[in-house]
């Protein structure tokens, strides 16, 4: 299935989603507690967006001040944002996984399977062999946490 196709069937069901679990929470705790609670939810939505996007982008920094690639960072920037939009949409879908984007630890493995699974694939990997009349520079790493 082609990425517009997913999107567009995304678009079309979440909203039904998100309908039926409102009418679902309203009619057990009623009307106004949940419109009070979506309109809570937005508001965490936005606190979190913000203290959490100003704690990437201070390690953003940090990791260009020591001359380091702020490659997680880059990454958790836009999921960051992905989650404060979610928990900015009413409805209780979207808050859950708004959440789910604004945890720290949960950000991270993201943000790590992204870049260890598409964004080295995306580049064609490391190439091992010697390129013919270059100079070479070997070396090792190792990755700290």
């Amino acid at each position: 299935m082609k990425i517009i196709q997913i999107l567009f069937l995304v678009v079309l069901i979440v909203p039904f989603i998100e309908i039926y679990l409102l009418i679902q929470v309203g009619g057990i705790i009623g009307a106004f507690p949940t419109i009070i609670l979506v309109v809570l939810t937005a508001l965490l939505g936005a606190g979190l967006l913000r203290q959490q996007g100003l704690a990437t982008f201070q390690r953003f920094q940090a990791s260009l001040a020591q001359g380091e690639v702020p490659a997680y960072e880059m990454i958790e920037g836009p999921i960051i944002l992905l989650g404060g939009v979610l928990l900015l949409t009413p409805g209780f879908l979207t808050d859950m996984l708004g959440i789910a984007c604004l945890i720290p630890s949960l950000r991270r493995r993201i943000a790590q399977y992204v870049l260890e699974n598409h964004l080295i694939q995306a580049v064609g990997g490391f190439n091992q062999s010697k390129p013919d009349g270059r100079d070479v520079l070997e070396g090792e790493f190792r990755k700290e946490e």
